[in-house]
Parts: structure tokens; C-alpha cells; sequence
């Protein structure tokens, strides 16, 4: 691709900690090979930015200390993060008092029973919470310990809950002396305040003087500015349950989790994959729905990607950073959500991803979206270094 030939930069890259099992997702060797691997493909995406343009760059928090030295290494500056809020995230943890029974070869004594969601039953004391099948599970307690230190470490545990997921905002250093002339020359160096403001009542409130003054696009009535254009976008952004949680979801840009409808839609006469072959575990095994493999992927999908994004987030992102008809690429195209929201929004898009499978997927979802009448196709002898990918680019 030319240099500065992209307007925004719009992805959900790896994180490193080797998700569901999957080789993409694994730290390369360690946290310095990840972070050098992750810097070679920034550096590319920042030699085609246009100077002064934005990205968002999904990170997780385990790892976005990682995501963040990669894009300074490649030329970056961090500008902020988007903050992601949400509440169906599974706690993945040990339950160290049990742990300790077990690892003693001491059963404890079973007081009873209860309807679970537990997601898997066999691995006992590892378990996750929320998951979306029930499964009936025995009950102990603390006072039905087998050993003393047991008692001790009872109600310990190894993890929090996930609850937040991080976007870095960053941007590619202004070739101008100001943001004036770099947006007169490119068309990059601002965000798109008004495109992504979060829809509100009219708002009154008392101006500085009576003199007819009056910001933009807000009106003076001899007493108050009246402002229409709803509130200014923030860098957190909220599900159904961390809307609920926090109170004030109108102040803060909402986008529901991802239906099972919109993550196959297009994808009708494309085979399912079965929650075993999802998680990369052998049907029925007790690892199938272990947390380390990604608990609650019980139900088959013909979208087997395994952090698929709603397109409402996406779209919301790429309208935050690009300028009209402009040029979003996501060099992790996954399943295309990216695609789809941002040739709705009337950009150009242009996605890379490597996985054959993937990209097929993306590949329906972005025909059926009916984003483009262009197809995205892969081409007919893609390359074999490290940019490897099928790569497409499609009009709007």
C-alpha cells in the first residue's frame, strides 16, 4: 500500500495470551517477541496513515501495557483510551481453599446441591461463573473443609471478574506546524466530535452575556443557550449491564453485546462449526468449556470467530476518527465487523487478515450486509512474508 494513503486506523489486534488455545493469539515466545512482532505490523500501518490520522486499537488490560509500547515503538503517540464497560465477562478463577483439599487428596463432605452456571462441571475447582448452560453442581462450605489450611484460604480466589476492554487512541505525528494546516492538507488531525456525539434532550443553560453571542450550531434566546446537538462523546463506552451499573447511560455511548444473529448473519449456507471444534476440545471432554478455552461457546456457530465485535461499536469508532469518505483499514480483519460499519458509514475500507476461514467469513458477511456491491476478494497469489494476508479494498 502507497504511504499516507489511509485516513483511520481501526482494529481488535491479539492480545497475547493465547485465547481459546488459538496460535494467533500466543505471545510469539515471550513479552518481548510479542511486543516486536506487534511494532513490525504498527510501523506499516503508521508508514500508510496519512500524517495526523487516528487509530483505535483494541487492547485487553492483562496485556494493553504491551499493545501500547508496540505503537510508540512504531511511531505512535497515545493520545487516550476508550474504555469499554460491559457485564457478561466470566471470572476465571481457582478456588484456592478448594484447591488445596484436592491437591491434599482430601474430599470435602457434600452438604447439598444447586442449578449452576458453572461452566464446566469436571474441573471442579476451576470454574466460571455465567456461563450459558446450567449444570447441576455439589455444594461445600468453608465449615465443611478437609483440612485446616483449607479452612484458612476458604473464599480465596485467583481473578476478577472482566469487566473492561480498552481501546488506545493514538495518533500519527503532524507532518504541519499546526492542526489547522495539517487538516487543510490531509484531511486528518481531528476527531469527529459532532459525528459521534451521544444523542440528548435539548439542553438549556445561561449564557456569559446577553448580546447575542452564541456557540456553534447552540442558540440565544435572550436568557439561555439551547444546544440540540447532544452530549460530547467520552472515552467510556457502555453495554445494557454497565448502563445499569453506572446510572447515567444517556452521557455515555451505549452499544449492546453482540446478538447470535448478527454475528451469523450471511452466513446461512456456510457450515457450523460445533462448540467443541469452537474451543478446540474434544466433544464432550472436560476441557471443552474450561475458562483457559473460552467458557460459554456452548451452542455451534457458522461465525466461529472468537471476539467477534458488534457492528454498532465499530461504527461508532470509525465515524470518532475518520473524516467523511475516508479511508479506514483494519490489518485484523476477523470476521468483518469492522467492514460492515465502516462501508455503511459511506467509508472506504480496506480489511487484511490472514485465516483463509476467517476471511471467508468476512468475506459473506460483508456481501450480505449489503455494505458494498463489491465483494471483497482475496487475491489470486497473496504474498508469504510476514504481511502475508488476503487482502481486500473495496470502494464505496
Amino acid at each position: 500500500m502507497p504511504d499516507n494513503s489511509v485516513d483511520a486506523l481501526v482494529t481488535d489486534p491479539p492480545a497475547g495470551i493465547a485465547f481459546m488455545g488459538k496460535d494467533w493469539d500466543k505471545d510469539k515466545g515471550g513479552r518481548k517477541e510479542w511486543i516486536n512482532w506487534m511494532e513490525s505490523v504498527m510501523r506499516e500501518c503508521h508508514r500508510v496513515l496519512k500524517p495526523g490520522a487516528h487509530g483505535l486499537v483494541w487492547a485487553l488490560p492483562r496485556t494493553s501495557h504491551w499493545t501500547a509500547m508496540a505503537l510508540e515503538w512504531a511511531g505512535f503517540e497515545i493520545r487516550d483510551t476508550v474504555a469499554h464497560l460491559f457485564g457478561q465477562g466470566f471470572p476465571k478463577s481457582l478456588d484456592v481453599g478448594k484447591a488445596i483439599d484436592r491437591a491434599a487428596g482430601l474430599d470435602r463432605p457434600v452438604i447439598g446441591q444447586k442449578k449452576s452456571g458453572i461452566a464446566n462441571l469436571n474441573e471442579k475447582d476451576r470454574h466460571t461463573i455465567g456461563a450459558s448452560s446450567a449444570v447441576t453442581v455439589d455444594v461445600t462450605s468453608a465449615a465443611s473443609a478437609a483440612s485446616a489450611a483449607s479452612a484458612a484460604w476458604a473464599g480465596w480466589g485467583t481473578a476478577l471478574k472482566p469487566a473492561i476492554e480498552i481501546w488506545w487512541l493514538v495518533q500519527k505525528p503532524l507532518s504541519e506546524s499546526s492542526v489547522v494546516e495539517n487538516v487543510l492538507k490531509w484531511g486528518t488531525g481531528a476527531l469527529n466530535i459532532d459525528a459521534a456525539r451521544i444523542p440528548a434532550e435539548a439542553r438549556k443553560s445561561k449564557g456569559m452575556s446577553k448580546t447575542g453571542v452564541s456557540y456553534s450550531n447552540q442558540e440565544w434566546d435572550g436568557d439561555y443557550f439551547t444546544d440540540t446537538r447532544g452530549r460530547w462523546p467520552s472515552n467510556l463506552v457502555l453495554d445494557e449491564v454497565g448502563a445499569a451499573a453506572l446510572g447515567e447511560p444517556a452521557r455515555f455511548f451505549y452499544c449492546p453485546k453482540i446478538s447470535s444473529g448478527e454475528r451469523n448473519a450471511g452466513l446461512e449456507d456456510m457450515p457450523e462449526k460445533s462448540s467443541g471444534e469452537r474451543v478446540n476440545r474434544k466433544e464432550g471432554s472436560a476441557g471443552m468449556n474450561s475458562p483457559r478455552a473460552g467458557a460459554g461457546r456452548t451452542s455451534a456457530s457458522a461465525n466461529h470467530h472468537p471476539t467477534v465485535k458488534p457492528q454498532k461499536l465499530m461504527a461508532y469508532l470509525c465515524r470518532l476518527i475518520t473524516p467523511p469518505g475516508g479511508r479506514v483499514l483494519d490489518c485484523f480483519m476477523g470476521s468483518g465487523s469492522t467492514g460492515i460499519a465502516a462501508l455503511k458509514e459511506g467509508f472506504e475500507f480496506v480489511g487484511v487478515e490472514k485465516d483463509p476461514e476467517y476471511f471467508r467469513i468476512a468475506q459473506a458477511r460483508i456481501a450480505s450486509a449489503g455494505a458494498s456491491s463489491a465483494v471483497p476478494q482475496a487475491p489470486e497469489s497473496p504474498p508469504h512474508d510476514v504481511r502475508s494476508a488476503a487482502e481486500l479494498d473495496i470502494a464505496r
